[in-house]
């Protein structure tokens, strides 16, 4: 069987049958192909199930392995598969297969500088490359048998044209290593790392080798002398040792913490460790204790990683000693469980023993990314059960889900068909009417979850609803709900924006737009990127301009200073007796009411309106309720006039602050009010805009230098931009 013999899969027992029908069925479908080396094609699909048999995978997975290029090179089908393997081994073999259609594109291959690998950020692109991975492999047994395919076509790598190899080894040192250190698979990574090396950093990789090969040597022959020293002070203390080897750090990590310590060689004491593999947990910590008795630790550089294990789950006791001679020496303690664990991750939780419980099982459940995988250990392998229990969620703050067509769509966890619609696009989200999520109806707000189909149900007449961002998480969904609601409340937004405009406009200069020159319009178009005076009113309604900024642009900042003279009004004061202050067609002392509607003070032009039981109403002369009321009956409204010198406190008067948001800003506003002795009867606060807020205030004071003092004491506090009478 070519480099696959029985020999190497007798561990599969009475399945090992499964693996050579797989591999006559290989062989036979790639009859006559070479790969580009020359070889016969059936060396790579052994070759990988080899490994695959190496990290005692499952017969399935295996059989998988030899399988995994006969549908996309061969004339055989998925269909073909099925119907000799069954579905799970189809399962695996079309897991394979899509993800070799995930790589990075050609016109991406930018292997950047050595130098910035130091603390460089991760590349999104990749990371999502990485995730978009597990995502589509929805197997964990199919990034398995994909790592297995991707070292041996880097065994393999030269072969190939130069670029090629450049693009194949940048994917296995940014995606594929990465995968498998996640995996737990620390020697599968190294592998990967140090093929990779001097394909894309061929000078870094020479000077390196050349630097090591004799340091490496010498520290091979130090660690032979400390081995049985070693051996002998466990032994004195009957610690229960399995095996003392040494480890050579691979050369691409070896190079990585280089940079990290200025290219000092001798700054690093791990180049060669020495491994001590013992019985139990017990004895790891013993096998220290011994250690630090007769060897001085290094500060600092005591490890605990089996009560701390690292997030890939590697556990192991790391110290690092003046050894014989004193020499500085970095020595690893674990147990063959951990040791094993930490070559080959997950794969060596998966030891295939037919109608046996592994006795890892307990402690997969330790491993928060692959807890599901617990119940496969009690399950004969080719149930429902065991295909679902190994569905891949590793990346809990993201979720990847598919188009009906396959294609993958990357959301934030939570994320709905909503955002699922305007991720693909803009116009489905709009007319977003409904969703099925892998057949079946679900409302707009359901949370979609890892490996989800969803289909869009469009309704050409449907439009985006405010509701809508009470659920969507994506930024994209928010930014064009938002869009559309600001398109269909311009009418609003531009009667706000004159409102606001003209408010300022009469404050500092005593005008408004309607009487504002040509000229000026075009240096307000000119200042601010709107194309018309239209869109700059909405943009001031909508609070994405500030009034303020529209006056410093007209006027000049100074301006701000010296606002238009204008007239304080006061409220009618609340009288607890005695005359009015208002005489009606000459005359005093019939009953009035102000009316609510216009609120008059005094100054203002009044006219009253004769009610039918309340005597009469008190509007100003410009309030259009009394104004219609004219029209309809004008026999009802008669003159009135305030009496001279009428307006003493208390007053009742209601001002509106505009102020920018601040935590502990409407504290402040009330405490200054406080201070001055007035005394405030109510106060409320609304939203302007996503910056800019609307404290209303209801005061009572004694006369105009007092509400002229408390205009001065509010304008001091520096968010207020505006303080006005209501």
């Amino acid at each position: 069987m070519s480099n696959l013999s029985l020999r190497q899969i007798t561990y599969l027992g009475s399945d090992s049958g499964l693996v050579e029908k797989a591999f006559e069925f290989t062989n036979k479908a790639h009859e006559g192909q070479k790969r580009l080396s020359g070889e016969t094609y059936i060396t790579h699909p052994a070759a990988v199930a080899k490994f695959l048999a190496d990290w005692k995978l499952d017969p399935q997975t295996v059989a998988a392995g030899l399988l995994h290029d006969v549908v996309d090179d061969t004339s055989r089908t998925l269909n073909d598969i099925e119907k000799e393997f069954g579905k799970e081994i189809a399962f695996l073999v079309n897991g394979v297969s899509k993800l070799g259609k995930l790589r990075i594109p050609k016109e991406d291959v930018l292997i950047r500088p050595m130098e910035t690998r130091k603390r460089a950020p991760v590349d999104l692109e990749i990371e999502n490359l990485r995730k978009m991975f597990f995502a589509m492999a929805q197997d964990i047994r199919v990034v398995m048998i994909k790592l297995a395919d991707r070292l041996h076509n880097m065994q393999t790598l030269g072969a190939l044209p130069p670029q090629r190899q450049k693009r194949i080894a940048l994917e296995t040192l940014e995606i594929f290593a990465p995968i498998a250190n996640r995996l737990g698979m620390g020697e599968i990574k190294g592998r990967l790392e140090d093929l990779a090396f001097p394909c894309l950093y061929p000078k870094e990789s020479a000077w390196l080798q050349e630097h090591l090969a004799v340091k490496y040597g010498e520290r091979e022959r130090y660690l032979e002398e400390v081995k049985p020293a070693l051996r002998e002070l466990l032994t004195k203390e009957k610690i229960n040792i399995l095996d003392i080897h040494s480890r050579a750090k691979h050369y691409w990590s070896f190079y990585q913490k280089l940079l990290r310590h200025e290219m000092n060689l001798g700054g690093i004491y791990d180049l060669v460790a020495m491994r001590v593999i013992v019985g139990t947990t017990e004895d790891c910590y013993r096998a220290l204790g011994v250690m630090h008795q007769y060897f001085m630790p290094l500060p600092g550089h005591i490890k605990d990683y089996i009560a701390f294990p690292k997030p890939n789950h590697y556990r192991s006791l790391h110290t690092t000693c003046f050894c014989l001679r004193g020499k500085i020496t970095e020595i690893q303690i674990k147990t063959r469980e951990m040791h094993y664990e930490a070559e080959y991750g997950i794969a060596s939780h998966w030891a295939y023993k037919e109608g046996v419980q592994t006795e890892n099982a307990p402690r997969l459940r330790k491993f928060a990314w692959v807890q599901q995988l617990y119940e496969w250990q009690k399950s004969q392998p080719g149930s429902k059960e065991f295909l679902e229990s190994l569905k891949i969620d590793f990346f809990k703050n993201r979720i990847f889900v598919f188009t009906p067509k396959g294609d993958v769509i990357d959301l934030p966890e939570g994320a709905t068909p909503v955002d699922f619609a305007y991720a693909v696009h803009s116009d489905i989200g709009a007319k977003c009417s409904g969703a099925k999520v892998n057949g079946k109806l679900v409302p707009l707000g359901f949370n979609l979850a890892n490996g989800d189909v969803i289909e869009i149900i469009i309704d050409k007449n449907k439009k985006p609803s405010r509701d809508w961002l009470e659920f969507v998480k994506t930024n994209e969904a928010k930014a064009k709900i938002r869009e559309f609601l600001k398109q269909e409340s311009r009418p609003e937004n531009f009667c706000r924006g004159i409102e606001l405009l003209n408010k300022e406009l009469r404050l500092f200069r005593g005008t408004t737009l309607a009487n504002m020159s040509k000229d000026k319009k075009n240096a307000l178009l000119a200042a601010f990127p709107y194309k018309n005076m239209e869109s700059l009113i909405i943009a001031a309604g909508e609070g994405e301009i500030s009034p303020r900024d529209v006056i410093k642009t007209l006027f000049g900042e100074t301006e701000l200073l010296v606002p238009a003279p204008q007239k304080i009004r006061l409220a009618i004061p609340k009288k607890t007796g005695g005359e009015s202050d208002i005489a009606l067609a000459g005359a005093t002392g019939i009953a009035l009411s102000i009316a609510k509607c216009c609120m008059p003070v005094p100054g203002d032009k009044i006219l009253g309106y004769i009610t039918r039981d309340r005597g009469a109403s008190i509007h100003r002369g410009d309030c259009n309720n009394l104004i219609e009321s004219q029209k309809k009956w004008p026999q009802k409204i008669v003159e009135a006039a305030w009496i001279k010198n009428a307006a003493k406190g208390p007053y009742e008067v209601t001002l509106e602050v505009l102020t920018e948001d601040r935590v502990g800003l409407l504290r402040d506003i009330t405490s200054t009010i406080s201070a001055m002795r007035i005394n405030i009867r109510s106060c409320q606060t609304r939203a302007q805009t996503s910056f800019t807020h609307a404290i209303l205030v209801k005061v009572e004071i004694s006369g105009l230098e007092e509400l002229e003092a408390l205009f001065n004491q509010l304008k001091q506090i520096k968010e207020i931009v505006r303080v006005s009478k209501v």
